[in-house]
């Protein structure tokens, strides 16, 4: 492909004028800075990292906004849950596809370039195996490889409705396995992707309520070296009968309990204590923050502070993906952190005083760990790429660290122009090249869902 020359780009030891990145196979070659535009040049204004999504459910981006009428009692998670229960049960194979790969494409022209889809529907409506075992995985790699995204698959291992190894409910059907059949569905997954170059797989007990102690131990070797993400802390009842159930808070269990290393996301991890929050941080493990969704499902607010004030990695997640968007992200966690403190540039640092670039480095850094990738702009890496329009009011007579700062917090419609992922350009004039027929895909799909 042709050269890529920014005016300037972010580059891991900062910012550089004249930038020329040499893409072969998909990485990139070489970067020379300093250097002016030739007429071969493919020339862009600024050159930015692509962002990891760490923490995705896409089949949810159907439900988007279907869930915002309260009952005749106050709403919670819990009764959020029984609404997607709902939506779950009637979702076909062709469903899933389709609705993921509208999440993908959004995702894309937002600036993700990788994502980590938590992936827990294995089974038919009625709870049993396809007759491919991973078939519903397939068609989550077959989404990703529509919309050009990078994937790190994260099955899910699911068994229990509750702390205690409490029967799965109705509900949960067709997230099910015991051990034997999750390593069953764990090969064939990989058999599957093998041949999807650049993706990545790790596993993903679901959360302390839905795994037993002996269950956590039993499928760990099976990420072979992959990441391992969980779901812990995200709600003061999991709090509540984790107490009931061990003496301990989630947290602090999974901390005592196995072996959480830098290999692990602890997603969410909204309750901690302070203590919880310092240990955590001294494991290496990558918090998966998912603002939005927390915010949407009234979760609360990620500990960040003590967090990151003990050196703790985080990285961004859209989780539900009810609204699509990187600066969303980056500016709900700096939003929430100054509602809860009353303060401002929380997430600033005394080595980065931007707060645009101290988000972004932090998600980007905390984010490419989690999904088990290296990421940003730099000789020998993959080539995930974003521009920006230098002509967004938000980035206008901006440089620097000034760039991000406008684009999270100044903002209204995204100025992401191109997108390349593997050295691909998937994204021109913030518009994705399958936007269209995605969209109409996704579109006859939920319009046969929600007619039911």
């Amino acid at each position: 492909m042709p050269e890529v020359h920014f005016n300037q780009a972010l580059l891991p030891d900062g910012w550089s004028r004249d930038v020329r990145l040499s893409i072969v196979d998909g990485r990139i070659a070489a970067i020379r800075t300093g250097v002016a535009p030739t007429e071969a040049d493919e020339r862009h204004a600024i050159g930015v990292p692509g962002l990891p999504n760490l923490h995705s459910h896409g089949f949810q981006r159907g439900m988007a906004g279907l869930t915002e009428i309260r009952g005749a009692s106050s709403d919670t998670f819990w009764t959020w849950r029984e609404l997607m229960y709902r939506f779950v049960a009637r979702m076909s194979p062709d469903d899933v596809e389709a609705i993921t790969a509208q999440a993908y494409v959004e995702m894309l022209e937002a600036g993700f370039t990788r994502v980590g889809e938590f992936h827990y529907i294995h089974h038919d409506p009625s709870g049993l195996p396809y007759t491919d075992i991973a078939e519903l995985g397939g068609r989550v790699a077959a989404a990703g490889r529509r919309s050009g995204i990078g994937l790190t698959l994260l099955p899910v291992f699911y068994a229990h409705a509750g702390f205690g190894g409490r029967t799965p409910d109705e509900g949960q059907r067709r997230f099910i396995n015991d051990v034997d059949r999750f390593a069953r569905l764990m090969e064939r997954l990989r058999a599957t992707v093998a041949a999807r170059d650049g993706t990545v797989v790790g596993i993903a007990p679901h959360s302390l309520r839905a795994v037993t102690p002996n269950e956590l131990a039993a499928i760990l070797p099976l990420a072979v070296g992959g990441p391992i993400h969980i779901h812990v802390a995200e709600q003061m009842k999991e709090v509540e009968d984790c107490l009931a159930w061990s003496g301990s808070r989630p947290v602090q269990w999974l901390l005592d309990q196995a072996p959480v290393d830098r290999r692990w996301c602890l997603v969410h991890a909204t309750h901690m204590t302070d203590e919880e929050a310092r240990a955590m941080a001294a494991t290496g493990a990558v918090a998966g923050v998912c603002p939005v969704t927390e915010a949407n499902l009234g979760d609360g607010i990620f500990n960040a502070l003590e967090f990151c004030g003990a050196g703790g990695a985080y990285g961004l997640g859209t989780d539900s993906n009810v609204l699509i968007g990187a600066a969303d992200e980056l500016r709900q966690l700096e939003y929430s952190q100054r509602l809860k403190l009353c303060a401002r540039n929380v997430m600033a640092t005394s080595r980065t005083a931007s707060t645009g670039r101290a988000l972004f480095d932090g998600a980007l850094a905390g984010g490419a760990q989690a999904l088990g990738v290296a990421s940003g702009l730099a000789a020998g890496l993959t080539a995930d790429i974003v521009s920006l329009d230098a002509d967004s009011p938000a980035l206008a007579a901006r440089s620097g660290d000034a760039i991000l700062d406008g684009w999270i917090f100044g903002s209204r419609r995204s100025p992401v122009d191109c997108v390349w992922t593997s050295g691909h350009k998937v994204v021109t004039n913030g518009r994705h090249h399958q936007a269209e027929s995605v969209k109409a895909d996704f579109r006859r799909r939920l319009e046969g869902l929600l007619a039911e």
